[in-house]
């Protein structure tokens, strides 16, 4: 059965004291809570201290981008080395936010697949669809686009560990979010598009759903039999909400 991941993409946001006292209230919140893997993905400038603050504990740390380059005169880039010198496991790629204000291709999305892989460290593979994209009923196609841009570069099997996140990029942010019956459609679709090419691949790969998921909707999502987990942006800065979530996940492994 696959573990359900609750992963919180903190996004521009944080300070040394918002990191420490976060931290603090996750690991106090998530005490004891099993089924569920959570990790975090702070701001690259904190990842030092998150994973001080983590040793005792088992929440994963993450980060929220890697570059395509190893080392050398590429200024600004961060290499998946140094994101697992620092203890970083769980690293997110081709999320909405890089794709349309960096330009990030499907190409280089996979390219940087490729590298975390290469490196030992897990891609957190964010796919997903435009409003405009939605509404002309383009959302399978545009999923499966994004997918194959792995498949054809790295072949099927680099799925494997591997956590795809669903992310409607309508509903990023925006307090709009897929009802747990639509968000299952898709992906239902991304799981047997994947399965075409390898059956075994795609029954075990992670599938996450991300956009404006709460305690108040989790619980809905993670009753679907192909939602595994959540990738959560504005719950996941406040420990009490993020927490809720993750045992929101726990508790529907059980049942």
């Amino acid at each position: 059965m696959r573990q359900p991941v609750v992963m919180g993409n903190w996004k521009l946001n944080g300070s040394k004291e918002m990191v420490k006292d976060l931290i603090e209230g996750l690991k106090n919140e998530l005490n004891g809570v099993e089924g569920v893997d959570v990790a975090i993905a702070p701001p690259v400038m904190y990842l030092a201290q998150a994973e001080a603050l983590l040793a005792d504990s088992n929440i994963i740390l993450g980060a929220q981008n890697v570059d395509v380059n190893a080392q050398g005169a590429f200024t600004g880039d961060i290499s998946p080395a140094m994101l697992k010198e620092f203890g970083a496991s769980h690293i997110i790629i081709g999320h909405s936010e890089r794709r349309e204000y960096h330009n990030e291709s499907d190409e280089f999305v996979a390219k940087k697949f490729g590298f975390l892989k290469e490196s030992g460290l897990t891609p957190v593979f964010c796919i997903g669809e435009s409003e405009a994209q939605n509404e002309a009923g383009e959302t399978e196609a545009v999923c499966a686009r994004q997918v194959d841009a792995v498949i054809n570069a790295l072949g099927v099997e680099a799925l494997e560990g591997a956590i795809i996140a669903y992310e409607p990029i309508w509903a990023i942010g925006t307090g709009k979010a897929a009802t747990a019956e639509d968000a299952q459609r898709i992906h239902a679709t991304i799981r047997a598009h994947i399965a075409e090419k390898n059956a075994d691949v795609a029954a075990k790969v992670v599938i996450q759903y991300g956009g404006s998921v709460k305690p108040e909707n989790a619980a809905s999502y993670f009753a679907q039999p192909d939602i595994d987990g959540a990738l959560v942006g504005g719950a996941s800065l406040d420990a009490a909400s993020f927490a809720a979530i993750a045992k929101a996940a726990a508790e529907a492994k059980k049942a």
